[in-house]
């Protein structure tokens, strides 16, 4: 018991050690620099879900303690709230099992934490910690107008007869004042799912795996209840005062994207068995990244289909 211990509190240091070095990479801002910021949660959720729940902690406290000495305080913080500690929790969340019979499954089987809560759970985090680092970093017209003249600026380096009318740079900074939260708390929970994703495909290749294989394309389904978190959020930015509108963006951000991966899952689940199956996906991908409109499709998709289906597998023999 000792050496496991012990196992998992070394896997745990090196998963913490290899997430701090891939966030101190993201120097500059780059698209290698958004793929190491990406897979920062990588390490963290292959210990949680390979070894254990002091691995992933372990993980999460060296890594936070790495990156407060190589970056700061603010940046650690910053770190073990959007990609670090979410990553341990999901892989806490992930191995828990009870006996079927519990929820009037089964005698004789497990029942798995649901797919759809934990994507439910990673949509709440998100909004959470966004609305959180949003109001230490006072987060506002004034920043998001900052960001848009420097985004305006790096243009004009590139072409010198760019103008832009006060009017119409007055637009841009009321549009990405609500834009950036409803994007980052679409994208942070497409990143966090997707490296949970590959964390349980490379943790079952190595047959470290306690929890069976999921169905995504059958189970990836929101609960019920997570359309009327949507629903609220997108009432608070309707109806609340500035700047409280800004969390009704981040809800509708955070939880529209976990309608939108299950409206792809059940798009993938559909199209089982059908001879046209592959075109259809690939046109379906291809019109979303060249397009982005078609992934309201997508979210109305996911929004008529809710439910709970929990992954099943036979009990362990007791030792």
């Amino acid at each position: 018991m000792q050496d496991t211990k012990a196992i998992s509190a070394l896997v745990g240091l090196i998963a913490g050690i290899a997430s701090a070095f891939l966030l101190a990479g993201a120097v500059a801002p780059s698209y290698m620099a958004m793929l190491l910021i990406a897979s920062a949660s990588l390490p963290v959720l292959i210990a949680g879900l390979g070894w254990s729940n002091t691995a992933s902690i372990v993980a999460v406290i060296a890594g936070t303690a790495l990156i407060s000495v190589m970056s700061g305080p603010l940046a650690a913080l910053s770190a073990a709230l959007t990609s670090l500690g979410p990553a341990a929790w999901i892989a806490h969340l992930s191995n828990l099992a009870r006996p079927a019979e519990e929820i009037g499954g089964p005698e004789g089987r497990l029942a798995w934490y649901p797919l759809s809560d934990i994507l439910a759970q990673v949509c709440a985090i998100v909004a959470v910690v966004l609305v959180i680092l949003g109001y230490v970093m006072g987060y506002g017209p004034e920043l998001s107008g900052e960001l848009v003249d420097s985004f305006v600026s790096i243009l004009k380096e590139g072409n010198p007869d760019l103008t832009l009318d006060p009017a119409s740079l007055a637009e841009m900074k009321s549009m990405m004042r609500v834009l950036l939260p409803l994007v980052q708390g679409a994208t942070w929970v497409g990143i966090l799912f997707g490296m949970y994703y590959i964390a349980r495909g490379i943790v079952t290749l190595s047959g470290r795996g306690k929890r069976p294989r999921d169905d995504v394309p059958a189970q990836l389904r929101m609960p019920r209840t997570a359309l009327y978190t949507f629903g609220i959020g997108i009432a608070i930015t309707l109806l609340a005062p500035a700047p409280y509108d800004l969390v009704g963006w981040v809800i509708a951000g955070s939880f529209g994207a976990g309608f939108i991966l299950s409206g792809f899952a059940l798009m993938h689940f559909l199209t089982r068995g059908k001879s046209w199956r592959p075109i259809a996906i690939w046109i379906a991908y291809v019109t979303v990244i060249l397009f982005t409109v078609p992934l309201i499709f997508f979210l109305v998709f996911g929004l008529t289909a809710t439910g709970r289906l929990s992954t099943m597998s036979p009990n362990q023999p007791k030792s």
